[in-house]
C-alpha cells in the first residue's frame, strides 16, 4: 500500500454513515473463524461471569440537573448496584469478587459520538474512585478505546485523570498517524496472533485508513486487550443504533479490533457477537456498567441533540447480553412511546440472540432477573 496522507476530518463522521446501513443485511453471509473460538477452553471469568441472567437497574431523578450529571449521585448509584449485584455488605467486598489489587484493569468507555453523547467522566470518575477505595491503584487503571483522539476530546485526558493511562489503539504520535518510515502507529498496537476473520473485505481511502489500521478479511485485536490488561469493565453510554442499541456487546465488539468498516454491511450483527466469544473479551469482561444517566433514542450512534434523552438510569451485571435486553427494552419503549417505530422488531435482537447461542449470557427477558433500585 502507498503512503498515504491523513486529511483533517471527525473521526466521528467515518463511522456514522456506515453504522447507517447496519440493519440492511442481505444473505447469505459471509464465513468467519467463530469454531475457532468456541473450541478455546473457558475459565472462571468467562462470560456471563459471576452473576449470569442478572441485571441491577438503579434509577436517580437527582443524577442529571439542568442537563448536567451530578459525580456524587452517579456514585451512589453505582455503589448500591454493586451491593445489591453482589449481595454483600460492605462496597469493597463487592468490588474484591471480581478485581484485586495486582490486576490490570480495563475500562472500556465509548467517546465514539463526541463530548455530548459519551461514557460519561463523572460516572467513570465514580468508577475509579471505588476502584480506588477496593485497594486498586490508578497505576493499574487503563481508560481505553478504538480512536485515542476521542478519547481526549470526550473529556478522557490525564488532566481529567491524573495517574491513570489513557490509550486508544488507533494513535497518533507528534501529531502524526505515521512514523518516519510511513508506517501507522496503530500497527504497533496490534495484535496479529488473535484476530477475527470474515470473508468479505473492503478498500478504504486516506482519510479511512487510519481509523482502520489494516485491510482484507483480518481484523485484529488491540494489544490492549491481549497484552495491557488482566479483567476488563465495560463501561458503554445507554443509545440505540437505528432500530437497536449499541450497549455492552458492541461496545466491546468493534472496540476492540481493527478493519471494521467491512463488518457493518453484511456482518453487523455477527460481529457484535462473536467477537466477544474470543478469550481477549469472553475471559477477561468480569463487569458491565452501563451509563444511562444520558443518552439517545435515535440518531445514534452519533449525536444528534433533539433526540438526546435524559434515563437517569445505571445498569449493572456481568452478563452482557442480559444486561443490553433490559437496556434495549428501555430504548426500544422510548423509541415507540415518540412514534419512532410501531412495535418491536425481532431483527434488533438478532444480536442478542445470536450471543446467547454462544453462551455468552441470556437473551431472554422472561429469564432475566431484573433487580430495580430507586433512588430519591
Amino acid at each position: 500500500m502507498k503512503k498515504l496522507i491523513v486529511v483533517s476530518l471527525s473521526i466521528a463522521m467515518l463511522l456514522i454513515p456506515v453504522i447507517s446501513i447496519a440493519q440492511s443485511t442481505p444473505d447469505p453471509k459471509p464465513a468467519t473463524n467463530i469454531l475457532d473460538a468456541i473450541k478455546i477452553p473457558r475459565n472462571e471469568n468467562s462470560m456471563p461471569g459471576k452473576y449470569p441472567a442478572k441485571v441491577v437497574q438503579v434509577d436517580n431523578e437527582k443524577s442529571v440537573v439542568d442537563k448536567k450529571i451530578v459525580y456524587n449521585e452517579a456514585y451512589e448509584m453505582i455503589s448500591k448496584g454493586m451491593l445489591e449485584l453482589t449481595g454483600k455488605s460492605n462496597l469493597k467486598d463487592a468490588w474484591l469478587e471480581f478485581v484485586s489489587p495486582k490486576d490490570k484493569i480495563g475500562l472500556k468507555v465509548n467517546p465514539v459520538a463526541g463530548p455530548t453523547l459519551t461514557t460519561s467522566p463523572e460516572v467513570t470518575l465514580a468508577i475509579v474512585k471505588q476502584l480506588e477505595e477496593a485497594g486498586v491503584p490508578r497505576s493499574n487503571i487503563i481508560i481505553w478505546d478504538r480512536r485515542e483522539e476521542q478519547l481526549f476530546e470526550a473529556g478522557f485526558t490525564n488532566e481529567a485523570f491524573p495517574g491513570i493511562k489513557i490509550i486508544g489503539t488507533e494513535r497518533p504520535e507528534n501529531g502524526s498517524m505515521y512514523d518516519e518510515n510511513g508506517k501507522l502507529y496503530g500497527l504497533r498496537m496490534i495484535d496479529t496472533t488473535q484476530y477475527y476473520w470474515a470473508d468479505c473485505e473492503e478498500e478504504y481511502d486516506s482519510a479511512t485508513i487510519p481509523y482502520m489500521i489494516n485491510e482484507g478479511k483480518y481484523s485484529y485485536f488491540s494489544k490492549i486487550v491481549t497484552e495491557m490488561v488482566d479483567k476488563i469493565i465495560n463501561v458503554p453510554i445507554l443509545k440505540n443504533a437505528g432500530s437497536s442499541v449499541t450497549l455492552c456487546l458492541k461496545n466491546l465488539a468493534y472496540g476492540s479490533i481493527t478493519n471494521t468498516g467491512r463488518l457493518h454491511k453484511q456482518l453487523w450483527a455477527e460481529t457484535v457477537a462473536e467477537v466477544n466469544a474470543f478469550p481477549p473479551l469472553r475471559d477477561k469482561v468480569v463487569l458491565n456498567i452501563v451509563d444511562g444517566l444520558k443518552g439517545c433514542f435515535q440518531g445514534g450512534p452519533g449525536a444528534n441533540p433533539q433526540f438526546f434523552v435524559d434515563w437517569k438510569t445505571i445498569l449493572i451485571g456481568t452478563d452482557p447480553v442480559a444486561v443490553d435486553r433490559v437496556g434495549y427494552d428501555i430504548v426500544i419503549k422510548k423509541r415507540i412511546a415518540e412514534g419512532i417505530q410501531k412495535e418491536d422488531s425481532p431483527r434488533g435482537r438478532t444480536f442478542l440472540n445470536l450471543a446467547q447461542d454462544l453462551k455468552l449470557g441470556e437473551a431472554d427477558l422472561e429469564k432475566i432477573e431484573l433487580k430495580k433500585i430507586e433512588i430519591k
